[in-house]
């Protein structure tokens, strides 16, 4: 994987562990939520190829998604993506559980998701092949016999907002759990969401050398943010005619 960008002669050109880290890491002293959004696209705009995003995924993409996993407090998702992608809890064998506890993370975070009408399964994956309890961010209009049913599975069920989720106050109620790092996998509602609501800090884009055409959606879809936000491209990795785009908010 070699590093295009940042040109830094005191970094070495080929992008280690170590420089991974080093240039995707979250800030220091958050004080904040400070959200990181992962998505990958084909080169000509396609969010998924055969229905699912594994479908442009690679081994070079393969290793930024767990380095995000890696880096953060919490791995937020919107539940459509959860079922459509097969989610089930993070595993210790996913993440170096040695290198989370060296930067003061816990060993394994936990899946927050969200679903406007609480519309998790007990017996999802989520639930059930899980070692941290998951989170639910969910509204008051979602009917109480699915927010009991999927309390009782285990999950952390999290009422914010009446008839839709509160983005600001899902992301308040992370932060007081001291999950600050939020790392973002979509899907493109949920990120068309954030971006309406000026809530995206950082989007690591990957781009796949593949056209797929067909009917296949972008990376965000929703409402029109009051304007664009400006973002700086920060980092360009390349590999295998994959490129690793990672866009700071300005």
């Amino acid at each position: 994987m070699d590093r295009l960008l940042p040109t830094d002669t005191a970094q070495p050109s080929v992008a280690d562990d170590t420089e991974l880290e080093r240039l995707y890491a979250y800030p220091d002293g958050l004080d904040r939520p400070w959200v990181s959004v992962n998505f990958i696209s084909s080169a000509d705009g396609a969010v998924s190829s055969d229905g699912r995003s594994a479908g442009l995924s690679d081994a070079n993409d393969k290793r930024i998604f767990r380095l995000g996993r890696l880096l953060a407090d919490v791995i937020l998702v919107g539940s459509t993506t959860a079922l459509v992608e097969r989610y089930k809890g993070v595993r210790r064998s996913e993440v170096a559980v040695d290198r989370r506890t060296a930067l003061g993370l816990a060993e394994v975070p936990p899946i927050a998701v969200v679903t406007r009408r609480c519309s998790i399964d007990p017996g999802s994956p989520l639930l059930t092949d899980t070692e941290v309890a998951p989170i639910v961010l969910t509204t008051e209009s979602a009917p109480q016999a699915r927010r009991t049913a999927v309390a009782d599975a285990g999950a952390d069920v999290v009422v914010v907002g009446d008839q839709d989720v509160d983005l600001p106050a899902a992301l308040a109620a992370l932060a007081e759990r001291g999950l600050r790092r939020v790392c973002c996998e979509g899907g493109p509602r949920l990120f068309g969401s954030m971006i309406a609501a000026d809530l995206v800090d950082q989007l690591c884009l990957s781009i796949a050398p593949l056209l797929v055409a067909g009917d296949a959606g972008r990376i965000s879809a929703g409402p029109l943010p009051g304007q664009p936000i400006r973002m700086t491209l920060r980092s360009v990795l390349h590999a295998e005619g994959l490129l690793m785009l990672r866009y700071l908010r300005q």
